[in-house]
């Protein structure tokens, strides 16, 4: 279960060796009640008070508590010390970095995204024979970037770097101008918009997106990884790379859950808020979002490796599997999952 406070002025403290979570409203005080070993992450909005001893909960049953930017993005975690794993993942994850295998798991990652991307196109064209010569046309162009990207060969990342980054940027404005394309005239937008989305499609994605980053990093760091130790995406200061790099395959969780949200037309203007230059989820849209979230990502079983898994354990087995490879003990290779 993820705990995500978003209603100001709400309470998290522990009563009975339980959080209690206290919530204000026109005047009146709702308390709900929930077992520790229930929790795996407590995401906390703006306006949000939590006791020390909740916080002390949290990190004895390795709960991070993790603080959100208006926009979905972590801002901090707070977590317990520590490592978790051997410090030989991540010298072997600072040597991949440096050498081919670089270029082998890009290749992978991204391959997966385009891949995810085109199947989700090619969704769509089953159901929309009015529109099926436009999906047509993106298919096709879609297609031979994701070949492009499958046949990525080099020593080093930095060899192919701008190419790739060329290929992704490509694909992912095929894609969307296809999602847009599909939508109602009134749901429509033009193009991926950030820091602050200009539509309401953006806001919701860009939030989604948020709480994907911070479900990534904390997958990387159990499984012994540096989530600032990337490979494709640059090295800037205090710039968790390898989270940006290892989110690329899952995205398309995020995707399907918004545009779910809207093709059913359960997004209404009472979700967002105007703000300069654009808009944002208020205190509705997140709760619209994040209900349909945890029920994607933590309750719905898909089939993975044999076994039946939800899309948010799957993120973890997978990231547990790219640290044993790093280390000579598996094999890694992407695993299709149903999204």
């Amino acid at each position: 279960m993820q705990i995500h406070l978003n209603s100001y002025g709400t309470y998290l403290h522990i009563k009975d060796k339980m959080f209690e979570i206290k919530v204000k409203k026109d005047g009146a005080v709702t308390k709900h009640h929930i077992a520790a070993h229930k929790v795996q992450s407590v995401w906390v909005g703006e306006g949000i008070a939590i006791s020390s001893d909740a916080v002390k909960l949290a990190i004895m049953h390795n709960i991070d508590v993790v603080y959100l930017n208006w926009n979905g993005m972590p801002l901090g975690r707070v977590w317990h010390t520590k490592l978790g794993s051997t410090t030989l993942i991540r010298k072997r994850q600072l040597e991949a970095s440096m050498d081919a295998a670089a270029v082998v798991f890009v290749r992978q990652w991204l391959g997966r995204k385009v891949h995810n991307q085109l199947r989700f196109v090619k969704d769509l064209k089953k159901h929309r024979a009015q529109q099926a010569m436009f999906l047509e046309k993106k298919i096709v162009l879609m297609t031979k970037l994701h070949d492009s990207i499958s046949k990525l060969e080099a020593n080093r990342i930095e060899q192919v770097a701008e190419h790739v980054r060329g290929v992704e940027g490509t694909a992912g404005r095929l894609y969307f101008e296809t999602i847009s394309f599909v939508f109602p005239k009134g749901y429509q937008f033009n193009g991926r918009s950030f820091r602050p989305a200009k539509d309401a499609f953006n806001a919701f994605l860009n939030y989604g997106y948020g709480v994907l980053y911070s479900r990534v990093e904390k997958a990387l760091i159990l499984a012994g990884l540096d989530p600032y130790l990337g490979f494709l995406h640059r090295d800037d200061y205090n710039y968790k790379s390898m989270v940006y790099d290892f989110i690329e395959p899952y995205r398309v969780f995020i995707d399907k859950v918004v545009f779910t949200l809207f093709s059913s037309k359960k997004v209404k203007k009472i979700h967002t808020d105007d703000i300069a230059n654009g808009m944002k989820l208020n205190k509705e849209g997140k709760e619209l979002l994040i209900t349909a979230l945890n029920s994607y990502l933590d309750e719905q079983r898909v089939r993975y490796k044999g076994r039946n898994q939800t899309r948010g354990n799957i993120i973890h087995l997978e990231a547990h599997s790219f640290a044993n490879h790093l280390i000579g003990k598996t094999e890694y290779a992407f695993e299709v999952v149903e999204f």
